[in-house]
Parts: C-alpha cells; sequence; structure tokens
C-alpha cells in the first residue's frame, strides 16, 4: 500500500515538495494527488488521501477522522502576500458592495467572514463571478499575480488584518492527517514522509535557488528570483505555540460566525 499525500501546486509549497519533484527511488512508496486547497480538503475528509498541507479548516470540520501534525504549518511574519483582498472600495466601506471570494480555499474565505462581521463590522454582498465585482478575494499564485499588476486602489493582507486585530500571527495551513494513515501499516510510511518533509524545508531555507530550480522544471513561475525571495522571507512552517493558540482562536471565532457547530480543539499525531 502507498502513502497517498495531497500536493498543493502553488508557490507557498515549494518547501514542503521540492525534494520529492526529483526522481528519487526512495519514494516509491508515496503517491501525490494534486489539486487545490479546497479540493484537497474533500479528498481528506473523504479518505481518497491520507494527508495533505490542507486549508486549516478543514481540520475543524472533521475533528473525529483528522489529526494534526504537531510542528509544521503554513503560517508567516507579518504578511503572506499570497492571501489578498482586492478593492475599489477601502474595508470599512464594502457593506453592501458586491465582492467575490476565491472558491480554491475554505480558510481564507472563513477568514475574510469573520473580519467582515466581528472586525470591520461591515456586511458585504458575496457574489459567484469575479467580473463585475467590486472586490475579490484571491491566493495563492493567483493572489501574487494580481498583486504584480498593480490594478486596483485598494489591497489588504488578510494575515496582517488578523495580526493588527488579534496580535497573532494566521495559520493558513496545516498538515492534516487522515486516522487511516495511523494504522500499523502506513504509520511508518507517514513518519518517514514527514521527516523528508522536514528536511525538504530545511534544505530550502539553506539554498532556496536550487529548490526553485527543481521547481520551475515542472511549474512555471512568472516571477524574479527577487521577487520569490521577498516573498519567502514573509512565510515561516513552524508550528509554534503562538500559532496554535491563533489557530484555537480562530477556530472560535468560526465557531461564533456560524461556520463551524461549535470550538474544535487541537489534537495532533
Amino acid at each position: 500500500m502507498k502513502l497517498r499525500v495531497g500536493k498543493i501546486p502553488f508557490l507557498v509549497c515549494v518547501p514542503f515538495f521540492h525534494r520529492f519533484l526529483e526522481e528519487n527511488r526512495h519514494f516509491e512508496a508515496f503517491s501525490f494527488v494534486e489539486g487545490v486547497p479546497s479540493a484537497l480538503n474533500q479528498k481528506l475528509w473523504s479518505g481518497e488521501i491520507h494527508l495533505a498541507p490542507a486549508s486549516s479548516i478543514a481540520y475543524a470540520k472533521d475533528p473525529c477522522n483528522l489529526r494534526l501534525v504537531p510542528d509544521i504549518c503554513t503560517s508567516c511574519n507579518l504578511e503572506v502576500h499570497s492571501v489578498e483582498l482586492f478593492s475599489r472600495f477601502p474595508l470599512e466601506n464594502l457593506s453592501h458592495k458586491k465582492v467575490y471570494l476565491t472558491r480554491q480555499s475554505g480558510t481564507s474565505v472563513a477568514l475574510f467572514r469573520i473580519l467582515c462581521s466581528q472586525y470591520a463590522q461591515v456586511h458585504p454582498e458575496y457574489v459567484d463571478a469575479a467580473e463585475n465585482a467590486d472586490a475579490i478575494l484571491l491566493i495563492g499564485d493567483e493572489a501574487l499575480l494580481e498583486k504584480s499588476q498593480n490594478r486596483w486602489p485598494f489591497r489588504y493582507d488578510l494575515a496582517k488584518l488578523w495580526e493588527s486585530w488579534q496580535g497573532l500571527p494566521f495559520v493558513f495551513g496545516a498538515w492534516s492527517v487522515h486516522q487511516s494513515a495511523l494504522s500499523n501499516e502506513l504509520r511508518p510510511l507517514l513518519d518517514y514522509f514527514l521527516s523528508n518533509v522536514r528536511e525538504s524545508i530545511s534544505t530550502f531555507r539553506a539554498d532556496p535557488a536550487s529548490a526553485l530550480t527543481v521547481w520551475t522544471k515542472r511549474y512555471e513561475v512568472p516571477f524574479s528570483m527577487g521577487q520569490l525571495q521577498a516573498y519567502y522571507n514573509s512565510l515561516d512552517y513552524e508550528f509554534t505555540d503562538e500559532r496554535k493558540r491563533s489557530l484555537e482562536l480562530y477556530f472560535n471565532l468560526c465557531a461564533k460566525e456560524g461556520i463551524l457547530q461549535g470550538p474544535v480543539t487541537l489534537q495532533f499525531i
């Protein structure tokens, strides 16, 4: 049996996966399923994949069947740069304005709804198409590309808004593990995979240019090395105690907003 791993083809995930893109016979026990966060969330809930660096809210929507990896997450230092609201109006003026929310992420959409109602106290009209919208919420490489074109008068980094409000770094993604991967048969593969993810993050930090060279053989990267360096300087993958507090607070606010049925406690493998 192979360990089925969800892989997100966004630049934010290069530190997790560049090591696995090179031909390596030691990785034959892993099968990778590629998709955007929202699609991988569904596969994780159904057990179609065993683990993924999923939207952090994925765990909160199925805490009975999922567990978190305790030391790895997708977070940032103040700004994340790849979860952005682009708007024709200031945030505080978005009540009754048309806002398009990306379909690629559950975490960012829920965060934006919380920021609107509980932080900015505005009530936009959410629409299904980006065309003619007064504001759009984008994530990942789409957000980075839109940001580079500088077409909107107002731009908001959701991680920066969260930190301004709560004084904590936001956790956009968490490695979530389906309970089926904790079986006697799969647990050794899981542990071996995660040890390689940790090594992948470490080697990326030591030499990001080499890792990105491997990545660009598979995926198009329309940014300069200088732009990428600035982006990765803002990211942090360590699941610290502070970030765990931030994630539990986010889940509590999701429950207050009616996005989750109730508060969620973090449970780890």
